[in-house]
């Protein structure tokens, strides 16, 4: 197998990272007790600001095989959101456009199998597979990350590739405030700005905190694809070249609020936060007949005459807020500890796109055309949820814990549409516009259309035994979930019901030995069907030449899943570990033919045949992963800390055309770094490389390679004093690439005997970002 392939890298990894780092743990023996992941006490303001010290990967003391991040291991490197952050940790990976990071694929699969909690709460998206993008998150608001490679009966079971929580800064993260301020320099010469401001500290009987970010956000991605289409013989002949102008321009506003009253026996909570997106996506695309150049407009329809073919301009102007409100309460008494917590999340969506293209390869004669659509989409999704769970002492060593999770989501979906178009009675484009839009008049104003409305309650129940007897910590539990979905269509006027509930037991194991330890996990887990899937309307030719159909029966695909892994303590800081994992994969989703009584594949309404979402088959996931986080005291070098981790992955799944991996997962993924302290001086600077593999997927129609270029981050920062830092960052410096080969086919009997109807090889660029990033504590 492809996974095997790739040990040999793992094992030189491991080999070299032990060489180097083995001997610290002789450094602070009586330390690997500690439990670094705890503080007692907030940060001050200026020992956030001023780092004096480099941050280190956390050792989580609990018997779950969890990886903990403190902010100051991500802060010197300038993340602007949580998906840039998450670059340097094991397993994650992105398909996200160059120079971005939105939806992580924690090993590898598909966002939608991944669990992203912000406080340990689920939060809605815009994305109908239930993910969340990270690039909605300043890094500036995140105090904490948590990769949880394996479920708890505490949490919920959407955690097929694992959990990953964000943990924002609350009231006892932070004593006294500081301001962020400075710029973002892009490839293109333009700047935008990053500004911040935080307090925290006492008010009334407790604490609170606040938190703005004001974020810049631009991308100035350039395209270039070349088609090729088929000679009849299976040989591809070039038939265009598309040049893109893809540039993304927004502003991202965050809040972030919290208060903590807390005595002897009780801790009460209250939190917010609330993001907005403000930001517009300006496409401009030229489309030729010719490999290279840029020759005017064509002037008839002979195939030796060179020319512009198409002339097109796309604006999307996105509106976005995601809010949160959460309260807590934890309570001590006689019989245990009782906590309640409600939280309610909304996430609006609002996206006006307006498509226009001019063609100027029309018939002889004509004159070039024009047409233009405005859409307008809107995604209102609200979350309303209670937890509430108590915690019983059985013994010194045993707790048993019991609870209830309760969660009502309303997702509805609305989409208007209008069109123009005409024609050119002259071939000379420049006499009448530099742009497409130009041809357009004002839009009618779009009836709004709702398409779906979605209601889903969950009522969850769960118990667990955990046990903590000094070398040996365990916990035990089972999850009982249950969904009722209700599914109304407004374009078909129809309305379907769905109920289904599962049991998810969950075990994990932690075995300390010496300065290392041994964790062993294994859980059931599920992904729910994405929304898109459920609704039961039929979309016209929308796969290739074939309709969509909806399925709202579709169930939730299912895993058991383990992971096995070892971690050594070096030093009092350092962490080098290797895990290994498992998922198998049931009632997989995937397109299927639909079929009439007698067997026959039902056909489309303009051609081909009706595709739907079916729950079919299954499917292996498993993969290696190292990481190292330490300092070089053992070779005299306390002020270096090195940083590092190699994920190699695999998966196999069996569609209509044979095995292939789960779509899109890379075939590994590493990063390593350095930083080098210079206390005397004030001074610190490192860099930090990461690489993702090649990535594949299938789907009905179309097949895609997708392959990264590498990613250089260089930092150099200036402490003045206890208050003042100044940070120069510099990330992309590879100037790396997003190349993806597609192939495409008329109909799935084409791609069965591999008769293409096009080849496209297109590539994406943005070039370096550098940031002056300053911050003063008060």
């Amino acid at each position: 197998m492809r996974l095997w392939g790739h040990l040999s890298n793992g094992a030189a990894f491991t080999a070299i990272a032990l060489a180097f780092t083995l001997p610290a743990q002789a450094q602070v023996a009586d330390s690997a007790d500690e439990d670094v992941s705890e503080t007692s006490q907030p940060q001050t303001s200026s020992q956030i600001v001023v780092q004096a010290d480099i941050g280190f990967r956390n050792r989580s003391e609990g018997a779950e095989p969890v990886l903990v991040y403190d902010e100051d291991y991500f802060q010197r490197f300038e993340p602007l959101t949580a998906g840039d952050a998450l670059k340097r940790v094991p397993s994650v990976t992105f398909l996200s456009d160059v120079i971005e990071s939105d939806g992580p694929r924690l090993r590898g699969l598909d966002p939608g199998y991944t669990q992203i909690l912000i406080n340990g709460e689920r939060v809605p998206g815009p994305n109908p597979d239930r993910s969340f993008f990270l690039d909605r998150i300043p890094a500036e608001l995140i105090e904490q990350v948590e990769i949880v490679r394996s479920s708890s009966a505490r949490r919920t079971g959407d955690a097929v590739a694992g959990t990953i929580n964000i943990k924002l800064r609350d009231a006892l993260a932070l004593d006294g405030g500081y301001i962020k301020g400075g710029g973002i320099l892009f490839d293109d010469g333009e700047l935008k700005p990053t500004l911040g401001l935080y307090y925290g500290g006492a008010l009334g009987p407790g604490r609170v905190l606040v938190g703005a970010n004001l974020q810049g956000r631009y991308n100035p991605k350039e395209k270039l694809s070349l088609r090729y289409s088929n000679d009849g013989e299976n040989q591809p002949v070039f038939d265009n070249r598309e040049d893109q102008s893809d540039i993304r321009d927004g502003t991202d506003y965050a809040f972030n609020g919290s208060y903590i009253l807390e005595s002897d026996t009780t801790t009460v909570e209250f939190s917010g936060n609330y993001v907005r997106t403000d930001r517009a996506e300006t496409e401009r695309s030229f489309e030729y007949n010719v490999i290279s150049g840029t020759p005017g407009p064509v002037e008839s329809e002979d195939d030796n005459n060179p020319g512009l073919l198409t002339d097109a301009h796309q604006l999307e102007d996105i509106d976005q807020e995601n809010w949160a409100f959460a309260a807590k309460l934890a309570h001590e008494w006689s019989l245990g500890k009782t906590t309640f917590k409600a939280n309610l999340a909304r996430f609006d969506d609002n996206v006006d796109s307006t498509e226009t293209e001019l063609a100027f390869d029309t018939e002889e004669g004509d004159d070039p055309e024009w047409e233009s659509k405005l859409t307008a989409q809107h995604n209102d999704d609200q979350e309303l949820s209670f937890a509430l769970d108590h915690e019983i002492p059985v013994s010194m060593d045993i707790n048993f814990v019991v609870g209830g999770f309760l969660q009502d989501k309303d997702r509805d979906t609305n989409i208007a549409e209008t069109k123009q178009k005409g024609g050119l009675d002259n071939r000379d484009w420049d006499q009448f516009t530099d742009s497409p839009v130009d041809l357009i008049g004002s839009f009618d104003d779009p009836e709004a259309e709702d398409l779906s409305s979605i209601s889903e309650k969950r009522r969850d129940l769960y118990a667990l035994f955990e046990g903590d007897h000094g070398v040996v910590s365990w916990e035990a539990g089972v999850r009982w979930e249950s969904t009722r979905t209700r599914i109304t269509d407004l374009i078909e006027n129809a309305v379907v019901e769905n109920d289904y509930d599962h049991f998810l037991p969950s075990a994990s194991l932690k075995y300390d030995i010496g300065m290392g330890r041994f964790t062993l996990s294994g859980a059931r887990t599920v992904r729910r069907p994405q929304f898109d899937y459920l609704t039961p309307a039929v979309l016209v030719e929308e796969i290739g030449d074939n309709d969509f159909q909806g399925n709202p029966l579709l169930l939730p695909e299912k895993a058991w899943g383990a992971d096995f892994g070892y971690e050594h303590h070096l030093g009092r800081t350092g962490v080098i570990g290797v895990n290994v994992f498992y998922r198998k994969v049931e009632d997989l989703v995937e397109l299927a033919t639909v079929f009439d009584e007698d067997g026959v594949p039902v056909p489309g309404q303009e051609g081909g045949i009706v595709l739907q979402p079916q729950n079919v088959g299954s499917g292996e996931v498993y993969g290696i992963e190292f990481d190292l986080s330490a300092d070089l005291g053992f070779i005299g070098l306390p002020n270096t800390g090195v940083f590092g981790n190699l994920s190699v992955l695999d998966s196999s799944v069996e569609d209509v055309f044979g095995e292939r991996r789960f779509n899109d997962q890379s075939d590994l993924v590493y990063n390593f770094g350095v930083i080098q302290n210079l206390p005397k001086v004030g001074v610190a600077f490192g860099a930090t490389y990461r690489k993702q593999g090649s990535a594949f997927g299938r789907v009905l129609t179309e097949e895609v390679t997708t392959t990264y270029g590498a990613d250089l981050e260089i930092f150099v920062e200036k402490r003045v004093g206890d208050s003042f830092t100044i940070r120069a960052v510099g990330s992309n410096l590879l100037d790396g690439k997003k190349k993806e080969a597609f192939n495409k086919f008329d109909s799935i009997e084409d791609q069965v005997v591999r008769a293409f109807d096009e080849y496209e090889l297109e590539s994406e660029r943005a070039g370096p970002v550098f940031q002056l990033v300053g911050r003063y504590a008060f």
